[in-house]
């Protein structure tokens, strides 16, 4: 028995707009926009296509990355693909094309707004990847994900993040474990202090750092493992 169709035509041609893609199976773009709440429905919910999206995200950001920094390292390479394909970049992804028009949730969870609803927006995405390579292929998938992925990637050089989450997230990718901070040495008055710190991740010598203050201090030791690693370019 054919499958009703959850989606109006002009919601169909919408999003066929806003994706560059007029799917041939429609009932399969409807289940990537289906949470699990909406019980109600008869086309299953995105679960299955979020697990199958996020493989498809990883592998064309990470070769649009390989192909966008020829000199950068591992390391800083997994640091790049891990903010690109993160659950918030996703939700802004899907924020900007305004997916949450169409996405379809039970009553208990339609009042949720702002970060929580956000992982929602983030998982829609990953299943709309999917849902667009099972009806076309990679290359369709990839047209997409180039799209809406390149300026990020692109943008990401000119600009430096913090970095204690920086050497976090570099840091539980090579080990599993987040780096640990020691405070080495305290000088000064009280009103005008010098802190030093050490910042140890396991397997990697450790660096210090000096600072006004203990977070200054960590930033340092952190930017110094960093750029020693080829994580970022010397300053």
């Amino acid at each position: 028995m054919k499958q009703k169709s959850a989606l109006s035509e002009a919601d169909h041609t919408r999003l066929a707009n806003i994706i560059g893609h007029s799917f041939s199976n429609k009932v399969r773009l409807e289940r990537a926009l289906t949470h699990s709440s909406a019980r109600s429905s008869g086309q299953g919910n995105y679960e299955r296509l979020e697990f199958l999206g996020d493989r498809v995200l990883g592998l064309v950001v990470a070769e649009m990355l390989f192909s966008l920094f020829p000199s950068a390292k591992e390391g800083e390479l997994s640091v790049r693909l891990n903010q690109l394909v993160s659950a918030e970049t996703c939700a802004a992804v899907a924020d900007e094309l305004e997916l949450h028009r169409f996405i379809r949730t039970g009553t208990d969870i339609k009042t949720l707004t702002g970060k929580r609803m956000s992982n929602v927006r983030a998982d829609v995405m990953e299943s709309l990847i999917a849902a667009l390579y099972l009806d076309a292929g990679l290359e369709a998938a990839r047209r997409f994900i180039l799209d809406n992925w390149s300026d990020r990637a692109r943008a990401s050089a000119d600009a430096r993040r913090d970095a204690k989450t920086e050497l976090q997230e570099w840091a539980h990718t090579k080990t599993g474990e987040a780096p640990n901070y020691v405070i080495v040495d305290r000088t000064g008055p009280d009103h005008d202090p010098l802190f030093t710190v050490r910042v140890e991740v396991q397997g990697f010598r450790q660096e210090t750092g000096n600072g006004r203050s203990r977070r200054a201090a960590e930033q340092s030791a952190a930017t110094k493992l960093l750029e020693r690693e080829g994580i970022w370019s010397p300053s």
